[in-house]
């Protein structure tokens, strides 16, 4: 019955990120009271899954970019020997699991799962993209939320926020007070987590010389991130990717 598993075989060639979105989180939300637009204990709670995927998982991503209920691991060389399903499954089930041991959920989570192929500028395009996600949900969030404080059904918020621009959402919360361009930079530009190494000194008794060796490997939470657009965004990528 081999032969009859559907996409058994399916390979992805290396790198991917591997994007990973809960499914319908704000029930989760509304049961353990978030705060609205945005919750920095669930930020920080998503960012302890994201360390748990890179460390625990076996997926052997070196980085993570999350923001709102979404992680994309960045994977260099595949796990599985690059089976598509299996990462998949795998990763979902153990982000789930991560969050519900995290958080001491009475009620089970869910996420799901899906490879993007990338490599070459197609893998900064991907982080660029998902940054500008970020951005695009920020102000959706804080434009729906101030709706409904004012009285107006979730479902009349959203439609009302349809078609909206950029400018527009930003008239919008500059009328109620609110500055769009300098809120958190965690909620406008999302969180990176990644490994890095820390180095030491060591003696060299061959040569008698005080030498600087790599230490264990740690990660590093990063919630000030630049603009990946940036100069500054660009040579940030291209130290993370190259590393």
């Amino acid at each position: 019955m081999v032969q009859r598993e559907l996409y058994s075989d399916l390979r992805a060639i290396p790198p991917v990120f591997l994007r990973l979105d809960g499914r319908s989180f704000h029930r989760l939300s509304q049961r353990l009271e978030f705060t609205r637009p945005f919750d920095e204990r669930f930020s920080h709670v998503m960012a302890r899954v994201s360390e748990s995927l890179i460390v625990e998982a076996g997926l052997q991503a070196t980085f993570a970019y999350t923001f709102s209920d979404e992680i994309s691991l960045y994977i260099p060389r595949l796990p599985f020997g690059g089976r598509v399903e299996k990462m998949d499954s795998v990763s979902a089930a153990f982000a789930a699991s991560a969050l519900t041991v995290i958080l001491s959920l009475a009620e089970p989570v869910a996420f799901d799962a899906r490879i993007v192929q990338v490599g070459g500028e197609a893998t900064f395009e991907y982080l660029v993209q998902r940054q500008q996600e970020a951005w695009r949900n920020h102000m959706n969030a804080y434009g729906q939320q101030a709706l409904i404080d004012e009285g107006m059904h979730p479902a009349d918020a959203a439609a009302a926020l349809k078609g909206l621009s950029s400018g527009g959402l930003h008239e919008m919360m500059f009328a109620r007070g609110i500055n769009l361009a300098k809120t958190p930079a965690w909620q406008r530009r999302g969180v990176l987590v990644r490994k890095t190494g820390e180095e030491r000194t060591g003696y060299n008794p061959l040569s008698g010389e005080v030498v600087v060796v790599a230490g264990r490997t740690r990660l590093e939470e990063d919630r000030d991130l630049p603009m990946f657009t940036s100069p500054e965004g660009v040579t940030y990528l291209h130290s993370l990717i190259e590393a």
